[in-house]
């Protein structure tokens, strides 16, 4: 049965942006954006055009260009982790040396992690592990296949204990890679392109296939060098584990490739082979609104109040669009929703000012009316397993006596109970501000949602600067005031130092290059990376 095309019904008590406010959103956001794009191309470019070159003199394509002979022509690729420590070890380690994220193989959602080996000659980071061990977990969950395309010298020494030990070291790879093999039957593909050594030849190992290119492919537990130094032996690369002495003595490896194009197009012919696809979305329709305005959606300022439903009516299908309980609660938008076909539950932070029982409410802040209504909505969607998406624009939980005496705490943790619980697929879209208990109660990242993105507007943390300076220094400064007395130079170089330091910390570049999101991502691409995340959960 055809469902309506929503209506969209400006937010009351938020004027409508004139041209001039629309301007200035639009520049807002397309200077963050560039900023972003500017960044995230000087990471793609790995170890640079030298190295890159290096590599193509090798016979051996780099990392990105093996990615886009694997995927299919055309299609979306969603990075994971692209600005994962891009801000520490001196800028030399241009997304940990690794390439991650998801993608579609022969019509299939497929995990892919790749080896830069134009980065320390795709050495091994601490957050080389947490990258690879973040795809594992997505291929687990969603039960998709999964590529390793091996590049690697090992483990960058200098930076072992951060590498080897612990119970999230790179032995937890080798502990995923059995789980999926045994247990949960994800299919893994190992390629294994130029070196794979030591500890980390257990990776492909322990994949349910193995491939190995002619001439560039090595794979041992000691190279030339530690054999001859442990044993007295003298022998090369290629008789010691090369692809040839791998697939014809060994039996370790199952397929041999003459170049890095004829085994890209083997691990393709191994994916197409396997059983069943994820059903196709069911009647798709565009949105209400025109998608490519959307930088036009967020106030220049981050303190003032917009209209969230011209987020959703910029994102999501004009057809199947129906809000749940619009006049209780108006500060906590919940609808259900379709995006490209795919019926979702939506959870969104209105902004502004709003009313209830003659009681004001600030948008942005969940109150015990608020928390009560998502955990009924999000109950619901948990019967029938529909996805969640979270548009995070929150600051919190209100606070004083009403609030208490209201039983906020128990709505507070209901909301956070029933999203921990739902058994549907939950992907968060950070927008704006994230702060306090609220970004837990919007499904945040210690609560494991099954994607987490954000845009370049968005500001993650306890709470905003300015909260900070007057929780650290506001009894300081009252005492001041009451006697009189100037700000000492010293306490007012504090006070800037923590505005600074949370304009950083608040910064979504610095929550990426953490891992705290798996992308930030460009907001006119919001439709298309939640489809792809929302195809490879419905494979789960």
């Amino acid at each position: 049965m055809e469902t309506p095309d929503a209506v969209f019904v400006p937010q009351p008590g938020v004027a409508a942006p004139d041209a001039r406010e629309r301007t200035a959103r639009a520049a807002r956001m397309q200077h963050l954006v560039g900023q972003l794009q500017k960044l995230a191309q000087r990471l793609r470019m790995g170890g640079g055009p030298q190295r890159i070159e290096r590599q193509h003199k090798a016979g051996k394509l780099t990392a990105r260009e093996r990615l886009e002979k694997l995927l299919d022509p055309d299609s979306y690729f969603l990075e994971i982790g692209l600005l994962v420590a891009y801000d520490r070890y001196d800028g030399h380690a241009p997304a940990a040396g690794v390439v991650t994220g998801i993608g579609l193989i022969a019509g299939r959602p497929a995990v892919v992690v790749a080896n830069d080996a134009t980065v320390k000659a795709g050495a091994w980071w601490p957050e080389t592990i947490t990258k690879i061990l973040r795809s594992q977990e997505i291929a687990m969950r969603h039960h998709v296949p999964i590529v390793y395309l091996v590049d690697s010298a090992g483990v960058n020494l200098p930076y072992q204990d951060g590498i080897f030990p612990g119970q999230y070291g790179a032995g937890r790879i080798f502990y995923y890679n059995a789980k999926m093999r045994r247990e949960l039957r994800v299919p893994q593909i190992a390629a294994v392109m130029g070196p794979c050594i030591a500890g980390g030849a257990y990776l492909p190992a322990l994949s349910d296939v193995i491939i190995m290119v002619d001439k560039t492919s090595f794979m041992g537990l000691g190279g030339p060098n530690l054999v001859k130094g442990a044993t007295g032996q003298t022998v090369d690369a290629e008789t010691l584990g090369g692809a040839a002495m791998h697939n014809e003595i060994s039996g370790v490896a199952h397929y041999r490739a003459a170049n890095d194009k004829e085994c890209l197009a083997t691990i393709r012919r191994l994916i197409s082979d396997l059983p069943g696809k994820p059903a196709p979305a069911r009647d798709p329709s565009p949105p209400l609104l025109n998608e490519e305005e959307v930088y036009e959606t967020l106030p220049s300022d981050h303190r003032l109040p917009y209209d969230i439903q011209e987020v959703i009516f910029r994102v999501f299908d004009r057809q199947g669009y129906l809000e749940f309980m619009p006049e209780y609660a108006p500060e906590i938008l919940c609808a259900n929703a379709r995006l490209e076909g795919i019926p979702v539950g939506v959870i969104a932070n209105r902004r502004g000012f709003f009313s209830s029982e003659g009681q004001p409410r600030v948008g942005g802040i969940l109150y015990t009316e608020s928390a009560r209504k998502v955990s009924y909505f999000v109950e619901n969607c948990s019967r029938h397993s529909v996805p969640l998406v979270y548009l995070q624009d929150v600051s919190g939980f209100m606070v004083g006596t009403q609030a208490e005496r209201s039983g906020i705490i128990r709505a507070g943790a209901e909301m956070v109970e029933t999203m921990s619980c739902a058994r549907g697929p939950k992907i968060i879209v950070t927008l704006n501000h994230a702060s306090g208990a609220g970004y837990y109660a919007m499904a945040g990242q210690g609560f494991d949602p099954n994607f987490s993105f954000s845009w370049p507007t968005a500001r993650v943390g306890v709470m905003e600067g300015e909260s900070a300076v007057q929780a650290l220094f506001a009894a300081e400064l009252e005492k001041l005031r009451a006697t009189g007395q100037v700000v000492p130079e010293d306490l007012q170089e504090a006070i800037e130092r923590t505005r600074a330091d949370y304009e950083r910390w608040l910064d979504a570049r610095f929550a990426a290059a953490r891992g705290y999101v798996d992308a930030v991502i460009d907001p006119r691409d919001t439709r298309r990376v939640l489809r792809l995340a929302l195809e490879v959960a419905a494979a789960a």
